[in-house]
């Protein structure tokens, strides 16, 4: 690759591959070359080698192998030219400057280069003022209450903005010029379109923004009081664009390559609480929305990803659009909704909490986040679930709950993955599945965002077995308040789209008394009003308690069918191995009972 007497060429010469390749390796001489873990498979023995002589390396057991370049290509999926300039920056062999075409290229690389320092050199202002002010002792007051000690302080970069309106600016005007302050996005301009300048940070604790590369763009920043809004960013500035930075992207490049996949979440805080619990691999989109470049820049280092954004409304529309995002470039995405927690007041009120991964650790722990982390289900899970706190007990409900789910099935071009969510969809929200797989497969192959109201998909109103039973609970007056009394203590109806009918006359025969179709309907809304009038005037044979019993024992299975598909769902997941023994006696014992009654 590198053609002689070219830059590449005298790189390549005066570079050392021991020195690159082992700030990524772990290296040991063995004779004359020197050994260690292969990076690009996994293995127990090291069978990775480099000849420090020849400058190649050479795995015996993938037979990864090649010059320096290509090593730094391969483990930072980056191409050649990126390749020379990172092998040269580690080598520190001077970069020439590239040849600019033109007047404005050249003043805008120029630019690019202040922009940068001056970002560096406002970190170092930061610092100072959270390790040497009275402001900055409040700031690390703060910052310990929320966990973060000196290590972690400084293992961030985190600083402290102060309160003073030009105290940044009186120490970069020192050295820049106005244009450039106001182009940093560090400083701002009266909006009333007069003259004076001032800190865009003030009062606030900093958090340094780096690109891939570990060079300071920008700057995250919280407020320390009261202030509004609570969290503000660095604007869309020549070296900093948001779309394209992943906080903590490059300090958890070489934790993505070797975990290979990432914890996607929301903000600095969340990022920095989850690496310090362990987990080097995450990643913070810094905002609630998850940008096209950001996927590209993360599909370099895994394809594989846990969004764990926080649980608030806007979070959870962050994840939903998250997945959509993540499944389009082909990633494997699996979600992790935090579980609220009870917590106790001060005055010992107990109250339950929704968290995001900052306030969970603090308060559940390490080994509680992990566990979950470990657990997390796949995302179509995570998108049933959210289906099922919608309203579900009209055919039109679960069709809105279909047309929910709906686009996330069209982003899969696998038939059987689409098989398989069109099975669990139909078992989660009690539709008939040939059916609704038909539908599904339709409208994904049509790329329809929607599905027809379609009787056959949201099912008849009342199966034969349920419209028996209901005439039977008007009509049976020798056994229709044993029949209530068998359906209700059972919990037969929970479920049935015709529950609500049954509630209403199981209530209606234990109180006693004559029933009258009429005030039964009155209580009912239209749909059931409906229902109730249709199964009362079809024709009837004669209602017998031998049929009322088959009509029972008809439900009870369905009951254990449905009970038996939740506990194969909870298999699926794999939990812990307790768990899964009583999953599986439960699983046991529930067929067996199936069997009985067939």
């Amino acid at each position: 690759m590198a053609e002689a007497g070219s830059f590449a060429e005298r790189v390549k010469q005066q570079a050392d591959i021991v020195r690159v390749i082992g700030e990524y390796v772990r290296l040991k001489k063995s004779g004359q070359n020197f050994t260690g873990l292969c990076p690009f498979h996994a293995e127990k023995s090291p069978s990775f080698a480099v000849h420090p002589v020849k400058q190649i390396y050479h795995c015996f057991g993938c037979g990864a192998g090649g010059d320096v370049f290509k090593f730094v290509m391969e483990i930072d999926k980056v191409a050649f030219p990126e390749a020379i300039r990172v092998v040269a920056e580690k080598c520190g062999i001077a970069i020439p400057r590239p040849k600019a075409s033109s007047p404005e290229e050249r003043k805008e690389n120029q630019q690019r280069t202040l922009l940068v320092e001056m970002h560096r050199e406002a970190q170092t202002f930061f610092l100072q003022q959270l390790g040497g002010t009275p402001e900055g002792k409040a700031a690390r007051a703060y910052l310990e209450d929320r966990g973060l000690d000196k290590d972690a302080i400084a293992r961030f970069g985190i600083g402290y903005a102060p309160s003073g309106g030009d105290v940044l600016l009186r120490f970069l005007k020192l050295k820049y010029k106005e244009p450039l302050l106001i182009e940093s996005g560090l400083v701002s301009r009266d909006q009333s379109g007069g003259a004076r300048m001032y800190d865009r940070f003030r009062r606030r604790i900093t958090f340094p923004i780096a690109n891939e590369s570990g060079k300071i763009v920008a700057f995250g920043c919280r407020a320390l009081g009261d202030d509004q809004p609570k969290y503000l960013n660095s604007p869309e500035t020549p070296i900093y664009s948001k779309s394209n930075v992943l906080y903590h992207l490059d300090r958890a490049k070489e934790a993505l390559r070797r975990a290979d996949f990432a914890v996607l979440v929301e903000g600095y805080m969340d990022a920095i609480a989850v690496a310090r619990a362990g987990i080097s691999n995450v990643v913070a989109s810094c905002g609630t929305s998850l940008a096209e470049p950001q996927i590209k820049l993360l599909s370099r280092f895994t394809k594989r990803v846990i969004v764990n954004y926080d649980p608030d409304t806007a979070g959870q529309l962050a994840t939903e659009r998250s997945i959509s995002l993540l499944l389009e470039n082909d990633f494997e995405v699996r979600v992790l909704a935090l579980p609220a927690m009870n917590l106790t007041a001060g005055d010992g009120t107990k109250y339950s909490k929704n968290a995001d991964p900052d306030l969970y650790i603090r308060e559940m722990g390490i080994e509680a986040y992990t566990k979950l982390l470990k657990d997390a289900p796949p995302y179509v899970d995570y998108l049933i679930g959210r289906a099922r706190h919608m309203d579900l007990s009209t055919g039109e409900g679960k069709l809105r709950a279909v047309n929910f789910l709906l686009p996330y099935v069209q982003k899969i071009p696998n038939r059987l993955l689409r098989s398989e969510w069109a099975t669990r969809i139909a078992q989660q929200l009690r539709l008939e599945e040939p059916v609704l797989r038909a539908a599904l497969s339709k409208a994904a192959a049509e790329r329809r965002s929607g599905l027809r109201v379609a009787p056959e998909l949201v099912g008849r109103a009342a199966k034969p077995v349920e419209r028996r039973l209901i005439r039977m609970l008007v009509e049976a007056d020798s056994f229709r308040r044993e029949l209530a009394q068998r359906l209700g203590d059972a919990g037969l109806s929970a479920g049935l789209e015709t529950e609500k009918v049954f509630t209403a006359l199981i209530a209606a025969n234990l109180a006693g008394g004559t029933i009258e179709a009429t005030e039964i309907a009155a209580a009912l809304e239209e749909r059931d009003r409906r229902m109730l009038f249709e199964i009362l005037f079809e024709e009837s044979s004669e209602l017998t308690w031998e049929e009322a019993e088959s009509c029972i024992e008809s439900l009870q299975n369905r009951q254990m069918e449905r009970a038996l598909a939740e506990v194969q769902r909870s298999i699926e997941a794999n939990p812990a191995s307790v768990e899964m023994r009583s999953l599986l006696a439960k699983k046991q014992e529930l067929m067996k009972r199936l069997a009985a009654g067939r």
